[in-house]
């Protein structure tokens, strides 16, 4: 079986169920075509593009069809990033900008990764692409946001604003080479805050770059409204030429877009451009006839996820405590649940400065920033200087539950930090038990990593009592052979599957646990101790519980990284669904385990 094959094939058939008789039909001809002739002798856009060409039947003419189908499929997405930047796609097309190979007019670098799905369905209705991989958006298949192995000259994978930077960086090594060709950068206003665009953009007008032609969607949005419209003074400043077309007209930016790639010089082009809603939820409303089978993927699930009640638990914290709060985040709002809860102020994608609003502030105050990977990763040395100087300071670090990593990020790399404690609640109790330790220890600032997935919490005692420690979800009993330790999210997941065997199974919030004697010499005495982690990497939490007590613990670890698909198909690939941590505990509950020697990773 070939390598196009394998990826797309399994995530297409398992969407089979939610297309149209038609979609089914032209998809199960695509993957014959896919399985007989998409051998990997060449790209993967190429071996895309083969089977396109085999099947060239195109069920939608319309890109912006194209794309709503895709995340009615999906069940998720950007559509609105998407279709705002659609104009601006299909100028790039009309100009031989987006053809994947490099060849063009100019090169193109993407920094509004997002939009990766309004080139598929562009690339679809030109007849390069096949419709089956366009409904493995999400689910394993394609990926939501851009990568070089899809045509696009750079991969995105955590700042958006490194979009700027990557197309600077192309500039200034043409430039150096003598090479006279341009960069065309897209970019959106949102990603315009960070401050990696900001030191971009001031760097290629001080190294006197004259090839960059920065395109910018200006619809007024990143995730919340934008405080006030795009700047464009600072743009002509750091550019010079400046156009202004409106976004929503193909052949307007079309125009515009080629009279600057014909002069010479920098330029910037702002399109101004109407975005809706940030994330795509299915319509509640029944679906056109064909289209019945149409339904969110992950359903039934509880409605909301335990990161978007945060806004709720600091609002009860507040009343509780009758503390002061200042919250700051870089456009996560909605992904905290601030809104309607709490005050808080949105520094729109500027994860430095969110960090650095909290430096001045009067010790009593409790500082939140409520932040995910993206944005932490990004501002580690103001957290290196927050986290020696700031009392009262709470980091929300969202953790995603597909695309970004999150709490193995909280752990690895802020809880290196100095000062710092990180903790990974599942429970309102335990989310309420890391504010009550801050206000204990308010010299040491508390990572609270917040899973970004529905789930319903343990029925059974958490760590609130001590956060730093453990509770026994499934009491010992005595002297237990076997034992699993779980660590926040991880949890959730193991009770799940562990009702029905019945392992002692012991429960920590805190990441680097602070067990206490006789917990411990509970562990000592078993002859199996498995570690079940979710939220770590490279087996950090075992690791550390056989490194510093001696015990026989085995790691049952995410392995690999966090990919880009939804969480049913997340855990899987981890070895983390509910029948595969059900069969791993049956094996560890039975005498085939070594006795203390087994590997370190199970």
């Amino acid at each position: 079986m070939n390598g196009l094959y394998e990826r797309f094939a399994a995530p297409a058939r398992e969407a089979m169920p939610r297309l149209t008789a038609a979609e089914r039909r032209v998809s199960e001809r695509e993957l014959a075509e896919l399985e007989l002739h998409g051998h990997d002798d060449g790209t993967l856009l190429e071996g895309l593009r083969k089977v396109a060409a085999l099947v060239p039947e195109r069920l939608y003419a319309d890109s912006a069809e194209v794309l709503l189908r895709m995340h009615e499929i999906a069940g998720s997405g950007n559509l609105q990033s998407n279709l705002s930047s659609l104009a601006l796609v299909r100028a790039c097309f009309a100009h031989g900008l987006a053809d994947g190979a490099g060849e063009g007019p100019a090169e193109l670098v993407v920094g509004r990764g997002h939009i990766a799905p309004a080139f598929y369905a562009e690339h679809y209705v030109r007849g390069a692409l096949p419709f089956a991989p366009l409904a493995t958006l999400h689910q394993g298949g394609l990926t939501g946001v851009v990568h070089r192995d899809l045509g696009f000259r750079s991969t995105m994978r955590y700042s958006l604003g490194v979009g700027v930077a990557q197309a600077v960086s192309l500039a200034w090594d043409l430039t150096r080479r003598g090479e006279d060709r341009k960069v065309v950068c897209l970019a959106g206003d949102g990603e315009l805050h960070e401050g990696a665009a900001f030191e971009a953009l001031r760097f290629a007008h001080d190294a006197g770059l004259t090839n960059l032609l920065l395109v910018v969607d200006a619809n007024g949005k990143g995730i919340e409204p934008l405080a006030k419209p795009l700047n464009t003074a600072y743009l002509s400043a750091y550019l010079g030429t400046l156009t202004e077309a409106d976004g929503r007209d193909d052949a307007a930016v079309e125009a515009a877009l080629g009279d600057l790639l014909a002069r010479p010089g920098p330029a910037a082009l702002v399109c101004r451009t109407h975005k809706g809603d940030h994330s795509f939820k299915p319509a509640a409303a029944a679906p056109a006839p064909d289209r019945a089978t149409v339904t969110a993927p992950d359903a039934p699930r509880p409605p909301v996820s335990f990161a978007s009640t945060a806004g709720r638990m600091l609002a009860a914290h507040r009343e509780r405590a009758e503390g002061e709060l200042a919250v700051f985040t870089p456009d996560m709002a909605a992904r905290f649940g601030l809104g309607g809860h709490v005050p808080y102020t949105n520094t729109g994608l500027a994860e430095t400065l969110t960090v650095g609003m909290t430096l001045s502030l009067p010790d009593h105050v409790t500082k939140v920033v409520a932040t995910d990977a993206m944005y932490y990763m990004d501002s580690l040395s103001m957290l290196t200087e927050a986290t020696t100087s700031v009392r009262n300071l709470l980091v929300l670090a969202g953790r995603s539950w597909g695309a970004w990593g999150g709490a193995h990020n909280a752990t690895n790399l802020l809880g290196l930090l100095l000062h710092t404690r990180v903790y990974e609640p599942v429970t309102t109790a335990e989310f309420h038990a890391c504010l009550d330790r801050l206000a204990r220890d308010p010299a040491t600032t508390h990572v609270v990593s917040m899973i970004d997935a529905a789930f319903e919490p343990p029925a059974a005692p958490d760590c609130s009592a001590d956060i730093d420690g453990g509770v026994w979800i499934t009491p010992p009993g005595g002297d237990p052979d076997a034992v699993v330790v779980t660590f926040g999210y991880a949890g959730v997941l193991v009770d799940a599957a562990n009702r029905d065997t019945g392992v002692a199974h012991l429960h920590c919030a805190a990441l680097a646990p602070r067990l206490d004697p006789a917990t411990l010499a509970v562990l000592g005495r078993a002859r199996r101790v498995l570690s079940v982690e979710y939220n770590g990497a490279g087996g950090g939490f075992g690791e550390r519980l056989r490194a510093e007590h001696l015990l026989p613990v085995e790691v049952h670890a995410v392995r690999r990284d966090i990919e880009t698909r939804v969480h049913r198909h997340q855990l899987p690939l981890h070895a983390m669904g509910p029948d595969q941590l059900r069969e791993r505990l049956a094996r560890l509950a039975s005498k085939r385990e070594g006795s203390g020697h087994a590997p370190a990773y199970a």
